[in-house]
């Protein structure tokens, strides 16, 4: 029974390893005690431990004691904010070989920075506006954006790609305008070109865009002019900087709240954060030389933890976007509807099956869930109804979403879609960066400028300079897109026959792709534990529903609500094995033997919801499948008393009630998700 029980944990701990890549809350710092003895790793160390596939981050409880310091012994800068900006500042101070830390109220990737467009791109219609407005700020970021494109691509090649993007031409002169404008789109991209633009006609490109509307506006279709940015999978690409900037070194915590700033008491500069962790409610010291702030939309609020009169620095922008069936558009292929009815761009493009529409932008306020309300869904569908020979019904809406861009200028424009989406590094409070305004594109030099201003502020020594710019992320190392490939011949996927028994079976080319470019070259690791665990399935839980494991998870692509419900069978399966069922007392004793392999499997499954981003659902939905504390101590005290009141009945139930202590006791199994 021991041998069995450590083969679990050591299953466990790589399942959990593994899920850490697809989401889950990072740990301490994979650094060597040699490196730490030296100072700090080399930047060629740095990378082999990134590229490593089979590397492991320690428990969230060591992740949490290394953001735990002392005035003598701080961090070089504390990072606020997890999401595309804030992890990026982690990756960059990290493999400058600073020590940091960042803590995310929230999940990784929960805000603005998983309600995208899912495109990176430089701005057609900057470039517009930059050409007809003279205006050089646009241009700048449009240049600037177009050279950061091609990096983010290189940097993880899995989870972007280049895109077709096709825009209709109802009469010559659109035709000629788009057709050089586009160009003009190449020439600024330069050497970083995607793919060059050009034009189909008219039934080559409905062969192309079958739902495309041959008359729309009253004329016929000329044609259209396609031209190519890049599409990313944003919370993934998030959680991968996250993932990334923690083997680099950084100490890393989601779940985490800054609620209030620690002050010099002589010189009132701010020397650290004391932090809360909102899974287990205690409160502690971070010190760092320098804090970071990178909240996006709520970088003012926390500007004001330390100067309360602090005068707003964003306008929020809301930019909603719907989901519709995958017959709207083919795969491959996007559309650009180039202007609304106000002026607007609205872009509709393929995504993971289905497909996104979007995006509005207006003033908004700022909230911790901000909604789309029906007057923005129904002006997308408005906007591209024109354009299509399909009917475009509200009922075809799947789902919705809105997110709010933090724009850094001044509060009383009225027309937020005519400002440049630059970003701005300030300290006005000594010891306090703030980095806000920006956009996913151009996460990398943003976080970029952040550091060389936290740097500057501490009077930091970094080790080298700053390396992102040619670095991959985890998974991205090696990868090739015909990794899929392998998966499919070398590996199976766990499927339900037709008498409700979990077989294996082959995987077929969809679920294999999708593993591949969701882990990269991590999706082997990831096909392997699921072969692995059917071993382990079929050994203890004969008699089970259809419960699915890790690795099986991620082969099967549920939703996070259906890991949810799936975690919770398996739990509330257990209590009933071990408070007792109407069934008699020794079909209950043949269940209670195999209890501490159930146990691991519900750790592993726990430990996988830490990959679980709550960008994904509904935060609300997904707090209301949680286990309490106290069921969880309620649980433990009814599993003890039914084991001391088999024991009196048979001896051999003493390493029973040995396994519920060492199940309960061991609080690493409660995290990172917390059921």
């Amino acid at each position: 029974m021991s041998a069995s029980a450590t083969r679990l944990r050591r299953l466990a701990s790589v399942a959990v390893a593994v899920t850490a890549c697809g989401g889950a809350v990072l740990l301490t710092p994979p650094v060597s005690s040699n490196d730490r003895a030296s100072g700090h790793p080399t930047v060629e160390s740095l990378r082999q431990i990134i590229n490593d596939p089979s590397a492991v981050v320690p428990s969230r409880t060591l992740q949490e004691s290394a953001l735990i310091g002392t005035k003598s012994g701080p961090l070089d800068i504390l990072v606020v904010g997890g999401g595309a900006t804030g992890c990026g500042v982690a990756l960059d101070a990290a493999t400058r070989g600073l020590r940091v830390g960042l803590v995310e109220r929230e999940d990784f990737s929960s805000g603005t920075s998983s309600r995208s467009t899912k495109l990176i791109h430089g701005g057609v219609r900057y470039l517009e506006k930059a050409v007809f407005g003279l205006d050089y700020g646009q241009l700048k970021l449009v240049f600037h954006a177009l050279e950061e494109r091609k990096q983010v691509i290189e940097n993880a090649p899995h989870l972007c790609h280049a895109l077709p993007c096709m825009t209709p031409c109802f009469d010559w002169f659109e035709v000629v305008y788009y057709w050089m404008g586009l160009k003009m789109y190449d020439l600024v991209a330069g050497r970083r070109l995607l793919h060059f633009s050009r034009y189909y006609s008219a039934q080559e490109s409905v062969e192309l865009f079958p739902t495309l509307a041959s008359k729309g506006k009253g004329k016929s279709l000329r044609g259209t002019v396609v031209y190519y940015d890049g599409q990313m999978n944003d919370s993934r690409l998030n959680v991968g900087l996250a993932c990334t900037a923690a083997l680099a070194g950084a100490a890393v915590l989601n779940h985490a709240e800054v609620v209030s700033f620690l002050k010099d008491e002589g010189t009132q500069r701010i020397i650290g954060a004391r932090i809360r962790d909102n899974l287990s409610g205690q409160e502690f010291d971070a010190y760092a030389k320098v804090v970071v702030n990178a909240a996006g939309p709520f970088c003012d609020s926390v500007r004001k933890m330390a100067n309360k009169d602090a005068l707003p620095m964003i306008c929020p922008s809301s930019g909603v976007h719907i989901v519709l069936p995958d017959y709207y558009s083919p795969d491959g292929m996007g559309l650009i509807v180039p202007k609304t009815k106000d002026g607007r761009v609205v872009f509709m493009l393929p995504w993971l099956g289905r497909t996104i529409a979007g995006t509005t932008d207006s003033s908004t306020s700022i909230t911790p869930l901000p909604e789309p309300n029906e007057n923005e869904i129904q002006f997308i569908l408005d906007a591209i109804c024109d354009y299509l020979n399909v009917k475009v019904r509200r009922t075809d809406v799947l789902s919705a979403w809105s997110g709010i861009r933090p724009l850094a200028v001044d509060p009383n424009a009225k027309n937020t879609e005519s400002i440049s989406r630059d970003h701005v590094v300030s300290e006005e409070y000594p010891g306090l960066v703030t980095i806000t305004g920006g956009k996913w594109t151009t996460y990398r030099s943003m976080a970029e400028d952040a550091v060389n201003a936290a740097i500057k502020s501490g009077k930091l020594s970094p080790s080298n300079e700053c390396i992102t710019s040619n670095l991959r992320l985890i998974g991205g190392d090696r990868w090739e897109p015909s990794l899929f490939t392998a998966l499919a011949q070398q590996y199976v996927r766990m499927k339900k026959s037709d008498g409700g028994k979990v077989v294996p079976g082959v995987m077929d080319t969809a679920a294999a792709k999708h593993l591949s470019h969701a882990y990269g070259t991590l999706a082997e690791r990831v096909a392997t534990i699921a072969q692995r665990l059917h071993t382990v399935l079929e050994m203890s839980t004969a008699n089970l529903p259809l419960i699915s494991l890790p690795g099986d998870l991620a082969l099967l692509s549920l939703t996070p609500m259906q890991q949810a419900m799936r975690c919770h069978a398996l739990s509330k399966y257990l209590l009933q094995s071990t408070i007792g069922t109407s069934q008699g007392r020794r079909k209950k004793c043949r269940r209670l033997k195999n209890f501490w392999k159930l146990s691991s499997l519900l750790r592993m499954h726990i430990s996988m919801m830490g990959s679980i981003s709550s960008l994904e659902m509904n935060q609300s939905d997904f707090r209301s499948l949680r286990v309490s504390d106290f069921q969880c101590v309620v649980f433990f005290f009814l599993s003890l008393y039914r084991r001391i009141h088999l024991l009196l009945h048979s001896a051999d139930q003493v390493g029973l009630i040995l396994s519920s202590l060492l199940y309960i006791v061991n609080k690493d199994c409660w995290i990172p998700g917390h059921l």
